[in-house]
């Protein structure tokens, strides 16, 4: 793949996609990003935007963490000592799930968010910015069900982040999009450039296809999974054998296996009996998705692959949590 592919496949958005390519051109010494709370251990969620920064380095960009504590505190997410022992933890396991140590820099918000300079842009950018705008931004990602006041700064610090961290390219799911919209809209009214963005989608609920997979609520893997917990749970998936083009539902397994499996592993090779078949092995993602729809392939045995997969992609963290036990 070229510098573009790379950066694009599987996002959901790029904005824009003309200076998205503007980077791919040059993406030498390139910064891209992705911020995360420290609130607990690697889900599936912060696996599918860590797997977009994995295509960002094989393409040349510098990739940065931004172990996010300040936000998690104002989004009541534990205490201040808290979150920043978390944060210490996840660093290991982004390292464990693939990212190359080398170039990868992790930072805490802490470390530049308390500066005078920081502080001033910040108080800029309230100025610039309504409450309400503010609120629709956090609706996807805050805690509770009614916006503190410390969770309508939370957006503007995030704005404010991507200048500060020297990126060219804000990386997140599509309940970043507001954050980033306004961004683009409020940074240059402080003399800063808008920022490009690219967007990943979001996996749906793992037992009913419905919503997004969620580390509070519904079903959802995570790196303390053991391989029986992983078996078990994708063994429950939502995997209806056709397509619904017109329904709302999503096919959590087929998106598991576009996200993260095949951008991981050059081939795919789903285990059958020489009863029913033998074995099946795909290069790409759209041959499986196709032979599901066929029926060549059924659910059950899609599913048993998924969770063998995942195990692998999975078992070097889950070692990390084991030895800080």
């Amino acid at each position: 793949m070229d510098a573009y592919e790379l950066i694009s496949r599987n996002a959901e958005e790029l904005v824009t996609e003309e200076e998205v390519r503007e980077l791919a051109a040059d993406p030498e010494g390139k910064r891209a990003y992705v911020g995360y709370e420290p609130s607990g251990v690697l889900h599936i969620g912060h696996m599918l935007t860590a797997n977009k920064l994995i295509d960002l380095q094989e393409a040349g960009f510098e990739v940065v963490i931004l172990l996010a504590d300040v936000h998690a505190y104002l989004n009541d997410k534990g205490t201040f000592e808290e979150i920043q022992e978390t944060a210490e933890k996840m660093k290991e396991q982004f390292i464990a799930y693939g990212l190359d140590e080398e170039n990868t820099e992790f930072r805490f918000g802490s470390e530049f968010q308390m500066d005078d300079d920081y502080v001033l842009d910040l108080h800029s950018l309230e100025l610039e910015t309504t409450l309400n705008r503010a609120s629709r931004a956090m609706a996807e990602i805050q805690s509770g069900d009614s916006t503190k006041v410390s969770q309508a700064v939370y957006p503007l610090m995030q704005s404010l982040d991507i200048e500060y961290l020297d990126l060219d390219l804000a990386i997140g799911g599509m309940e970043q999009r507001k954050v980033h919209m306004l961004a683009r809209d409020t940074l240059p009214s402080i003399g800063y450039d808008a920022p490009t963005c690219l967007h990943t989608p979001l996996i749906a609920e793992l037992s009913s296809g419905e919503g997004k997979m969620s580390s509070s609520k519904g079903v959802t893997i995570s790196m303390e999974d053991s391989t029986e917990d992983i078996e078990e749970k994708v063994n429950g998936a939502f995997c209806p054998p056709t397509r619904d083009p017109e329904g709302d539902l999503e096919n959590p397994v087929l998106q598991i296996f576009e996200y993260h499996v095949f951008p991981r592993f050059e081939q795919v090779v789903v285990e059958r009996p020489d009863k029913y078949g033998g074995n099946l092995e795909y290069n790409d993602y759209q041959s499986l998705e196709d032979d599901l729809e066929s029926g060549e392939l059924h659910p059950a045995d899609a599913k048993g692959a998924l969770a063998t997969y995942l195990d692998e992609l999975i078992a070097p963290g889950r070692e990390k949590i084991r030895q800080a036990e």
